[in-house]
């Protein structure tokens, strides 16, 4: 397929811009498309961003007529042949052949919707190296139906990671007020303990705090949440807290960042309610969704810290359960593209003002 060529210098010259949103079209068995229908019929969407959908045609053809969503479907090669009218949805594919002979199955599973998932992202993060999109909003995967197609990935932030070659990154969620980054993601609880490691937990801080900019905070308040319970109570409760966590705190503030702890978890985010602080960093997976989702559990967002680009994504999954069946809630995408808008805005702002 024939792409068209892109100049770097002279789109850098033209910003600010309306920023061009690229969202991966997910499982095709689960919710994803389901919900990008409802959310690109969101009102105040096309005054904000561009947005493009990664994905196919014929599966988001399926569950338009399935759902009897009033909108057109304008497949594109590349963002600058974008339509820009509100019932128009603009489409890129990825791999065309990907689709051929499969079915759409709302619910189901196979190796086919995982090669298609993966061409999906790969291809979204492609454009964004390229400078052809400025951010990425993810609907929904399945690691089950990833593994199957023998992409053997723990999520979507680790594929993100290898493909756009970056070491350095981190997950964070927001919502209810709280915005919460982690130190570990999808491991086993067992094994938390043996990944908090000061230079971790230093490294983490300084990216904390380097990617606050793009919400237009440069000098974050930064909480790290202890461990163990009662930060660890002197040693009784485990030493961590004290001969990891603590130590790359200090050497994070010899470094001129505001940033204190460990506190125990237990009272840290109310702490944040409070004001106290302007993001916190959590020390394993449910240490920082539980508050979050608790608190606000239809519009939390996951964000990726470290990337060459903004990325977000919903903070659910697949729902096999209900696809197609039309009662998907979008909110959470709805938010997911809000939130990529507007760091996409800050951070070309921020990239501007860097020269």
């Amino acid at each position: 397929m024939q792409r068209t060529s892109f100049n770097a210098k002279e789109e850098t010259q033209r910003t600010p811009r309306r920023i061009r949103l690229g969202v991966t079209m997910g499982d095709p068995g689960g919710i994803g498309p389901e919900i990008i229908l409802k959310a690109f019929q969101a009102s105040d969407l096309y005054v904000e961003c561009d947005p493009v959908v990664i994905g196919y045609e014929r599966v988001m053809e399926h569950y338009r007529n399935l759902l009897n969503v009033p909108m057109r479907l304008n497949v594109i090669e590349t963002p600058s042949e974008y339509v820009r009218q509100r019932e128009i949805m603009n489409i890129i594919e990825p791999q065309a052949e990907s689709l051929a002979g499969v079915a759409v199955v709302p619910g189901e599973t196979n190796v086919h919707y995982g090669q298609i998932v993966f061409h999906c992202i790969e291809h979204a993060v492609r454009l964004a190296m390229q400078r052809k999109i400025d951010a990425i909003c993810t609907a929904p995967i399945s690691k089950e139906t990833l593994h199957q197609a023998g992409y053997l990935y723990p999520g979507h932030t680790e594929i993100l990671a290898t493909l756009s070659r970056v070491k350095r990154y981190a997950m964070m969620m927001e919502g209810g007020g709280l915005r919460v980054v982690l130190a570990t993601i999808h491991i086993p609880l067992r094994e938390v303990a043996l990944r908090i490691q000061r230079a971790k937990i230093l490294a983490l801080i300084q990216l904390t705090a380097k990617f606050m900019r793009y919400f237009d905070v440069p000098h974050p308040r930064i909480g790290v949440a202890a461990l163990n319970p009662h930060a660890g109570e002197k040693g009784l409760f485990g030493k961590e807290d004290a001969q990891e966590i603590h130590p790359a705190v200090v050497s994070a503030q010899k470094k001129g960042i505001t940033v204190s702890g460990p506190y125990p978890a237990d009272t840290l985010f109310y702490q944040m309610l409070q004001g106290k602080f302007d993001v916190l960093i959590a020390m394993y997976h449910d240490q920082a969704l539980i508050p979050v989702k608790t608190l606000d559990f239809s519009r939390g967002v996951n964000i990726t810290m470290g990337l060459p680009f903004i990325r977000t994504s919903v903070d659910h999954g697949t729902a096999f359960d209900i696809a197609g069946r039309g009662v998907a809630d979008p909110t959470s995408l709805v938010e997911a593209m809000k939130t990529a808008i507007r760091l996409a805005r800050t951070k070309q702002k921020v990239d501007t003002s860097n020269g």
